[in-house]
């Protein structure tokens, strides 16, 4: 009897290997710049030392910390605007698992992380655009 079931796939094997990485006293408007040039849709925002944690910027915190709120992107640092801590997501870890934990904390993509180093981000989108998993 042959299975047609596919066999598991995690989280490092579909995962965007591209991440861009700013720093928290970058402002809004060097981040903007980053991610134009960059062609990414979030800049990972790097820890200060080892015990501190990752961050993340996506274009909702451009959107609602400088464009809703009135204020000069020149002006407004991402540490501001950014959510830290992240949601890590394990290298290992299958996408069946990975989706429902980007869904249910209600974001659209989070870094991979294996050893403590972040080797990519993954999105939802991509685990359906960007991958023949159905």
């Amino acid at each position: 009897m042959v299975s047609d079931k596919k066999s598991i796939v995690r989280a490092e094997e579909v995962l965007e290997k591209s991440v861009v990485f700013i720093d928290g006293m970058a402002t809004a408007q060097e981040a903007a710049a980053k991610m134009r040039a960059e062609k990414c849709r979030c800049l990972l925002v790097q820890k200060r030392h080892d015990d501190d944690a990752w961050g993340i910027v996506v274009i909702q915190d451009f959107i609602k910390g400088v464009l809703v709120a009135g204020r000069s992107p020149g002006e407004v640092n991402i540490y501001e605007i950014m959510t830290k801590p992240v949601i890590t997501v394990p290298a290992d870890m299958d996408i069946r698992y990975v989706a429902r934990l980007l869904y249910h904390a209600g974001i659209r993509r989070a870094p991979v992380e294996r050893d403590g180093e972040i080797v990519g981000v993954i999105s939802l989108s991509s685990l359906i655009l960007d991958n023949e998993l159905f």
